[in-house]
């Protein structure tokens, strides 16, 4: 089996990320009309789920809600590492936190796998987590120095490190990296599972298929669904990935990026359990996964060729790429298992955006801007928001909070801004057909009609379904994804499935349908 898909509006795209095994299920039913609680948290995902717990775990009362199924987002799109070995590198973070904030960093990433990992022992949750080692490997053509560089920079970070100058076993690399010890790996969908049972015996209510429409911070917060029901708090927890309560302020701090991994069969035991990441630009991660399924064998999962959301419209090539680049290195896989992609939200300056939402009420709080380390920031999110809740103070509060400018990721700001507003320019730009015919069936394109972009998608009944190409965060241009049959805003990251509904923030309403009929071969302008 090459590739698996799914059908199941709101999820994420099309391809089913090896950990999809089936719906994790919850307790509470349909949503009364009038819910009221201690918090509400949106989103049922590691971070949603993780702060639940932790506040449930603490007498709270607890209402989680959740637009399609549990851990329907990108937490099951991801590769599943566990690691303190953080993507920015030490000496970037180094440069714009400061030693005591690259100390922090490493230390609040350690204590969340910590924490992972007693959360999985206290409740028993059969995940597959495991303690392994980490190897960064230097990239083909970078400079020798610069690992050295990193490795000094991870010691004054307090992190265990140790330079090996050959990769023992199959690895990514032939020459020097670091080891690093005490990492870890495990089944993500598995541990959401194991938190849902352990929020419903706390006394906590998980409420899916629904879809929050409106966000009223004060006291006490409220929160309107598409079905009308409300839900009133004393705190609300926004966990959704990207903030959808939140027009502009976060959203001009962080950037989307796409993320790509495959899954090859290889021989048990032939591939050493352990994390492996790589200096390239884009960099590649790699770990191996037991899966029951597979008699004999083991998985390999690789990952990387990251590019900005919306960037292109048939990524596709990323994967035969990444298939390619582990080929040659790990000669013993065989069959290709899946493929996916996930969403990666970028913050300019490497650390996750945890705490109260900047220019919002005082009890409503966001975690976003995972860079790559979604798990582990989520655990840090549970700690965090849990302490600000109830009052108290948290070593890593200033690290973390939304409202932080970082004086060192400047320059990375202002390229960041540039990007985001030179996709605006979208609108005057030429669609991508001139007429519907030339949309081949189960793919979409915009055109430019009359001045008027449209979004068309024509499914396998040849039937075509016409929208604005208007994303409803802030009016970017949505662009086709082939890869995962999907509308993504190049802006910031808002994405719709083919039928225009809203599968990712921070817009969080569907795409407008235009009830038009378009004659054949209409005359409209259209670009390459």
């Amino acid at each position: 089996m090459t590739e698996r898909r799914h059908d199941q509006g709101r999820e994420n795209g099309v391809t089913l990320p090896l950990w999809m095994e089936g719906e994790i299920p919850t307790r509470a039913g349909a949503l009364p009309p009038q819910v009221s609680a201690d918090v509400c948290v949106v989103g049922a995902g590691m971070t949603g789920l993780s702060v639940a717990h932790a506040l449930a775990r603490l007498g709270r009362s607890v209402v989680v809600l959740e637009q399609g199924a549990v851990g329907c987002g990108d937490t099951s799109r991801t590769s599943a590492h566990l690691s303190n070995v953080l993507d920015e590198g030490y000496v970037a973070l180094e440069r714009m936190h400061g030693a005591k904030g690259a100390r922090l960093a490493a230390e609040s990433h350690a204590r969340a796998i910590d924490h992972i990992g007693d959360v999985q022992a206290r409740e028993d949750i059969a995940c597959d987590f495991v303690r392994v080692e980490g190897f960064l490997h230097l990239a083909p053509g970078q400079d020798v120095e610069s690992l050295r560089e990193e490795m000094h920079a991870a010691e004054r970070a307090g992190l265990r490190v140790e330079w090996l100058d050959t990769s023992a076993g199959p690895a990514i690399g032939a020459g020097p990296c670091l080891r690093f010890p005490h990492q870890a790996q495990f089944h993500p969908r598995r541990y959401l599972a194991g938190l849902v049972r352990a929020i419903e015996r706390l006394g906590g209510r998980i409420y899916t298929q629904t879809h929050v429409t409106k966000f009223e911070g004060g006291e006490p917060v409220r929160v309107t669904t598409a079905s009308g029901s409300e839900i009133t708090a004393s705190a609300l927890v926004i966990a959704t990935n990207t903030p959808v309560n939140d027009v502009v302020v976060v959203h001009t701090k962080q950037a989307a990026y796409r993320s790509y991994v495959v899954a090859l069969a290889v021989p048990r035991g032939s591939v050493p359990l352990a994390l492996h990441w790589d200096t390239a630009n884009p960099y590649h991660y790699v770990r191996v996964a037991r899966y029951e399924t597979l008699r004999d064998q083991d998985v390999l999962l690789v990952g990387g060729a990251d590019h900005r959301t919306g960037d292109e419209i048939h990524p596709e090539h990323r994967w035969d790429e990444l298939e390619a680049w582990a080929r040659v290195r790990f000669p013993m896989a065989t069959a290709r298992v899946d493929r996916w992609s996930g969403q990666i939200m970028e913050p300019v300056d490497g650390l996750s955006f945890i705490g109260r939402n900047p220019a919002d009420a005082k009890n409503v709080y966001i975690a976003t801007g995972d860079s790559g380390h979604g798990l582990t920031h989520a655990a840090i999110a549970a700690s965090m928001i849990t302490a600000l809740i109830h009052g108290r103070s948290h070593p890593c509060e200033s690290l973390y909070d939304p409202r932080r400018i970082t004086l060192g990721a400047l320059a990375r700001y202002a390229k960041e801004s540039w990007v985001t507003a030179k996709h605006y320019a979208d609108w005057v730009r030429p669609g991508d057909v001139s007429s519907e015919d030339e949309i081949p069936e189960g793919e979409g394109a915009t055109m430019l009609v009359s001045g008027r972009r449209l979004a068309v998608y024509r499914d396998q009944l040849g039937r075509c379904h016409r929208f604005s190409a208007s994303c409803k965060h802030l009016g970017g241009v949505v662009h086709w994804n082939a890869a995962e049959k999907t509308w993504d805003c190049p802006c910031h990251g808002a994405r719709f499935d083919r039928e225009g509904r809203v599968v990712n923030g921070p817009a969080n309403e569907d795409l407008d349908r235009v009830d038009i009929t378009l004659p054949t071969h209409v005359p409209v302008l259209v670009g390459r």
